[in-house]
């Protein structure tokens, strides 16, 4: 394969609305020719998950450092659920200080932070301090691993595989541009993360905490400071993988996700990221109608612990417009006139549907709000009773 791509690309194709599987294209209003040298490539909206704009997104190769979405969603999810602390004392291992490439010049000894090191890794991409902080999550490298590839599964990265934590060349090491997307969506829902991918310097970090002495800090990724609206995600490098980066940017409320692999220099995955988000931001714009876990209604349950439960959204619901081109929408919600116990909370119980000419440009799920269990006879027992003696009375309020 050529390692420049030159194609036209008609605007249409970048104005795609994912309906029921297939796409709608607008009518053709002139080419875009654009020059591709990175090996794959893809264009999303953040809060859909639509695609604007891909090439060979599906193809498995090495993703050099931006495997470290994965560790830094892992570690914020461990995070979330209180099994580890940001004050954690991280000790680190002969294992982890001899990780080569780029490294936070970690000792064997030293107790960092668990904070400095997710730093370490969102800014300066240590490999050393993504070690350290897999160990210590998951007693081993090869246990985190394991955790990263069963996430990577619950996200449908259908061909990734993870050998490592930190993204240096293995054989059996690889992601595509599609899945480096989903895993990206997946991270920037923590906002803590944004605190770290947007310092730009720290010429004294670790200063006295560390046997080296101090680290000069400085943000792996460019754009962070010279594209607008830009706050992460992750760069990186091998010489198998080339120049990689996955960059995410929001304005107002819109923020689209731009990956690119395989980039023969640094200058051009820059440039090539920053060519498709500019023209998403010049084309397009997010609707957002319903937050996540927006209440939407409640529903009798039958037979059940609880007689009424909410119904919230599983997702924010959203799609993507072109600017322009003001479409008039509605919502419809389909749900049943009432749940049948046991269920668990999160499960499916409806959906929510964006409509736009009589048809479903999109459908959400609706779910639980909780866990309701099979009512017990005692209980179907009491209400009964209870039903029976207030029949026909007027209750006093």
């Amino acid at each position: 394969m050529k390692a420049a791509l030159k194609f036209k690309l008609l605007l249409s194709l970048l104005t795609l609305l994912y309906v029921s599987g297939s796409f709608f294209l607008s009518p053709v209003v002139s080419a875009l020719e654009m020059e591709l040298k990175a090996r794959a490539a893809i264009l999303t909206e953040y809060d859909s998950g639509e695609i604007i704009f891909s090439y060979q997104e599906h193809v498995k190769m090495p993703p050099a450092s931006t495997t470290k979405i994965m560790t830094l969603l892992l570690a914020l999810e461990a995070l979330k659920r209180g099994e580890i602390s940001l004050r954690d004392g991280v000790p680190i291992t002969q294992n982890a200080a001899a990780m080569g490439g780029s490294q936070l010049f970690l000792s064997q000894g030293d107790v960092v932070d668990m904070e400095s090191l997710l730093i370490g890794i969102t800014v300066g991409s240590g490999n050393d301090a993504a070690v350290a902080v897999a160990e210590y999550i998951a007693g081993s490298e090869a246990a985190f691993v394991d955790l990263m590839n069963r996430r990577a599964a619950e996200l449908n990265m259908t061909n990734t595989r993870f050998a490592n934590s930190t993204g240096l060349h293995e054989k059996n090491h690889y992601s595509t541009a599609y899945d480096l997307a989903l895993v990206a969506r997946e991270l920037l829902q923590h906002e803590l993360f944004f605190t770290w991918s947007t310092i730009w310097m720290d010429e004294n970090f670790l200063e006295g905490r560390i046997k080296s002495g101090k680290v000069f800090l400085s943000n792996t990724n460019r754009m962070i400071r010279f594209y607008p609206g830009c706050d992460g995600v992750k760069t990186g490098y091998t010489k198998e993988a080339g120049h990689c980066t996955v960059a995410s940017a929001r304005r107002d409320n819109t923020r689209f996700i731009a990956v690119i692999l395989g980039a023969p220099d640094s200058d051009t995955r820059y440039h090539e990221a920053e060519t498709l988000l500019d023209y998403a931001f010049a084309n397009f714009k997010s609707i957002s109608l319903k937050e996540k876990n927006e209440l939407i209604t409640r529903l009798p349950v039958d037979k059940g612990n609880l007689n009424e439960v909410n119904i919230l959204t599983a997702e924010k619901v959203s799609f993507l417009q072109r600017k322009g081109e003001e479409a008039a929408y509605s919502l419809e919600v389909s749900l049943p006139r009432y749940l049948k116990a046991p269920f668990k909370k999160g499960d499916k119980v409806g959906e929510i549907l964006i409509m736009h000419s009589g048809e479903a440009i999109k459908t959400l799920n609706l779910v639980v709000d909780q866990t309701v269990e099979s009512a017990t006879f005692y209980l179907l027992l009491r209400r009964n009773l209870h039903a029976w003696l207030t029949f026909g009375r007027k209750i006093k309020r």
